[in-house]
């Protein structure tokens, strides 16, 4: 991101699979996943889950956008925050007191963060990014990545096939780590060639 800054603007836009595609988080195919998602980064440290698991994600996904209402680095820090929570800390992010924990933890303007969580408005601006996603731009899933016209990009990560809850094939894994940065790289060139 440094070496694009003020020339490539990333927008992140929530889509919630909950309500736009196969449902709640499913516990037994996200831990068949986190092998693969450990392979990938191998700077990551992912731990097993405990006991307590998200029957909904809203909750984070409202706190990433309450936390982007107060800058883009504030957002992109906290979405990382919420995403450390649950695969290495094993955090129910589902629950808005443990969004509200966490918002604390980051140092977060809690005034501005509270306003926006607990007013309603976090919970319909998620709502609508997810139903744009889905209706306009044809989401189905996440990772998507795009331009700003639509146009799908497409990064080198490797998803597994699964079915019955066992994975039944893995493609070549193309990348990993900082070896990837290479494809980001391409991704925000072709972004700067529209």
């Amino acid at each position: 991101m440094p070496e694009y800054q003020g020339r490539v603007r990333l927008r992140e836009r929530a889509f919630p699979l909950e309500l736009y595609g196969g449902g709640p988080p499913d516990r037994k195919e996200l831990e068949l996943e986190i092998w693969l998602a450990a392979l990938q980064e191998p700077e990551a440290v992912f731990k097993p889950f405990k006991d307590d698991w998200p029957a909904t994600t809203l909750p984070a996904f409202e706190g990433a956008w309450c936390a982007f209402q107060q800058g883009e680095t504030v957002g992109r820090d906290f979405d990382l925050r919420l995403r450390r929570a649950f695969f290495y800390e094993g955090r129910n992010i589902g629950q808005r007191e443990i969004i509200l924990e966490l918002a604390r933890e980051a140092g977060l303007d809690m005034d501005h963060f509270t306003h926006h969580f607990k007013g309603g408005e976090a919970r319909a601006a998620v709502i609508e990014e997810g139903r744009l996603g889905k209706e306009i731009y044809k989401v189905r899933g996440t990772p998507t990545i795009m331009l700003a016209n639509g146009e799908r990009l497409h990064h080198l990560i490797v998803y597994p096939n699964i079915e019955n809850g066992k994975i039944l094939s893995v493609g070549k894994l193309p990348c990993c780590g900082e070896g990837c940065y290479e494809a980001t790289r391409a991704l925000f060139e072709q972004a700067l060639k529209q």
